[in-house]
């Protein structure tokens, strides 16, 4: 449900303001109080975030070289524990406090080992306060620390210590850490934790982190527990395998390359595939960096670089003549994965979207660089699909490049509108604006009557649009309806995009109810993933939610949007009444469109957001890729969990 803003409370002129009205909050009150600005909120994001930290020690013990087993325990009662065979966290009487080291580590921000020297070369965590949030937001956490042949326990309720470190002698393990909590239920609504999320979290992590054992058991419920290991003697070369399973690889096995360069190790792998689109991860320290940073610029600028000069050296390219390959054509059906770990990230923006230290561009650009050179000279057959691939590439540049222009010149001389098609809004303020994409124009011809034209567009789709996962850039324009919603999104597309020029800031995708409509809502999807990426991740781009059933009780109307809601309706209304099933929007009358799913006190939105980049990819290319063998297996395997299916 969308809500409207609500603006905040003026001060009344006059009040006074003075330092009594300071309120200054004490050891870990903050993080209670505000939890988002450190974990990001408190939904199933900000719930999984929480083992993410904790994990996050243990992934840095791993890095020191200090640890090479990690176990993740999903607990009943919603605990969660995360054990490892590093050094434990000290126990011994901090300095500067007079307490052991471990209360000062679970109970104080800005408190580890990774501020000073000699705790730990690199790191990731969350700028060393992540154990410490966790248990400000944990009803209870317990820590096991085992250190010289003993046990040194204390456990916590809300980031407060219960007791003093308490000390056993023997021990589970010769050293290690386990760190036992259960997030507080005055925080968290859900405490649910999803066991795919942590297995692709920890998928993820055991590849940056070669050599380490890394095992998820699920002890919840009855019966045998499940458990899941993994590792990796490849690292981040099994990575990029993983990424280019079902496709067609050009090199493989991967090119790989790991050194130390100037206090930066650089780790990369790549591999090109038979794709259209560029498929390259980040990290920094084994953290995610959405937006890339100065590693992903060193690690393009030495890509482009070394594969023209390797072109020049074989005669593809002759000097002069402007036939270079540009960083565009030597990343189509790239799959790459650049991993640094460095002392000191400087990470913009608080959820640590962009590395920025500048010498790490010179350190990749150099290892990468030399590296790549080398290969291409080493593997002349490898060498030489890449280098054609690259020139086909640049062939179909140059053709989406007139077809983009044609686009956007259309575009410009009708004023960014379609008249005929688009139906607009008054409202000129994207942040105020929606636009509706509706299959179909008899759909669409009812959304336009049943909308509100101040701030809501209407565009009909005639059919299923064109699959992009497909197809290049040139012919994804010759279809009318991709070209059409290219124009009314208004902030063109590949090297042309400007999301300044986005015309609304809540794009909502509504289909029928059944089989034609989840195909077309997934060929929508995939053109946004691949092409409109930005959209998705600023939060514009929405899915709307119909109702499946309508409920006839006298002169009542009721709506139902699962099978589950309508037989709680059936048990409440005093019969005779009648069930109808909507299966498509054009069987709603343009009053029920708008108050069931148009109007924003009513309706019902899905956001669409992408929590794992890499596993997106890898569904979209298997749901929408040309491969069969890969979709044969995602349907056998999952055909035991239809429902309802629709023939």
């Amino acid at each position: 449900m969308v809500e409207k803003e609500k603006a905040a409370p003026k001060t009344p002129v006059g009040q006074p303001y003075t330092a009594a009205q300071i309120t200054v909050l004490s050891g870990l009150d903050p993080v209670r109080k505000r939890p988002g600005m450190y974990i990001g909120g408190t939904g199933p994001e900000g719930l999984h975030h929480l083992v993410w930290e904790v994990l996050d020690n243990s992934i840095d013990e791993a890095m020191g070289g200090f640890s090479d087993d990690i176990l993740i325990e999903l607990l009943p009662n919603n605990r969660v524990a995360v054990t490892d065979n590093g050094r434990g966290i000290p126990v011994d009487k901090h300095p500067q406090t007079g307490t052991s080291a471990l209360e000062v580590v679970m109970t104080t921000l800005h408190a580890g080992g990774k501020f000073g020297t000699g705790g730990y070369k690199v790191s990731g965590g969350l700028h060393g306060v992540g154990v410490s949030v966790v248990n400000a937001l944990s009803s209870y956490l317990k820590a096991d620390i085992y250190r010289d042949g003993k046990t040194y326990t204390q456990e916590y309720t809300r980031g407060k210590p219960k007791v003093a470190v308490k000390t056993e002698a023997g021990a589970a393990k010769p050293h290690g850490t386990r760190v036992e909590f259960e997030p507080d239920p005055n925080i968290f609504k859900d405490r649910t934790f999803s066991r795919q999320t942590v297995l692709d979290h920890i998928r993820q992590q055991a590849y940056l982190t070669k050599k380490t054992k890394v095992t998820l058991l699920d002890k919840r419920e009855e019966g045998e527990p499940f458990t899941f290991t993994f590792y990796f003697e490849g690292g981040i070369a099994s990575f990029v395998r993983h990424l280019s399973k079902g496709k067609v690889a050009f090199n493989d096995p991967p090119f790989y390359v790991e050194q130390e360069l100037e206090g930066t190790v650089v780790e990369t792998a790549l591999s090109y595939i038979d794709d259209y689109n560029e498929h390259i991860y980040a990290f920094a320290n084994n953290i995610y960096t959405t937006e890339g940073g100065t590693h992903l610029t060193g690690f393009r600028t030495a890509l482009t670089r070394a594969i023209n000069d390797y072109a020049k050296k074989i005669g593809a390219v002759k000097n002069g003549n402007g036939e270079s390959l540009t960083g565009e054509d030597v990343r189509e059906g790239l799959v790459a994965v650049v991993s640094v770990k460095l002392r000191d990230p400087q990470f913009e923006g608080q959820t640590k979207a962009k590395l920025g230290n500048p010498e790490v561009r010179t350190a990749v650009d150099t290892v990468v660089g030399r590296a790549l050179v080398t290969y291409l000279e080493e593997h002349p057959a490898e060498a030489r699909k890449i280098i054609e691939k690259c020139f086909i590439t640049a062939q179909a540049r140059l053709a989406a490049r007139a077809a983009r222009e044609t686009v956007l010149r259309k575009g410009a001389l009708e004023g960014g509108t379609l008249p005929g098609k688009l139906a607009d809004c008054t409202e000129k303020d994207p942040g105020k604006s929606e636009l509706y994409i509706v299959e179909g124009n008899s759909a669409g011809g009812t959304a336009k009557q049943g909308r509100d034209r101040m701030f809501q567009a209407i565009l009909p789709l005639r059919g299923k649009i064109l699959n992009v996962e497909r197809a290049r850039l040139d012919r994804m324009l010759s279809s009318e309806e991709i070209k059409n919603l290219v124009i009314a999104i208004g902030a063109g597309i590949q090297e042309n995009y400007n999301p300044e020029k986005i015309r609304y800031h809540r794009i909502i995708i509504m289909t029928d109810a059944d089989v034609d409509g989840a195909h077309i809502r997934t060929l929508l999807l995939t053109l946004f993933y691949r092409y409109f990426q930005d959209i998705i991740l600023k939060g514009f781009l929405y899915i709307a939610q119909p109702p499946l059933y309508a409920i006839q009780a006298g002169k009542e109307k009721f709506y139902a949007y699962s099978d589950e809601e309508r037989e709680g309706l059936l048990k409440t209304v005093k019969p005779p009444f009648s069930v109808q099933r909507y299966k498509g929007l054009g069987e709603m009358q343009a009053e029920q469109l708008w108050e069931t799913t148009m109007n924003p006190e009513n309706r019902i939105l899905q956001q669409v957001t992408i929590e794992d980049a890499a596993r997106a990819d890898e569904v979209f290319f298997m749901l929408m890729g040309d491969e069969v063998g890969p979709r044969k297996r995602f349907i056998q395997t999952h055909a035991h969990a239809v429902k309802n299916l629709d023939i």
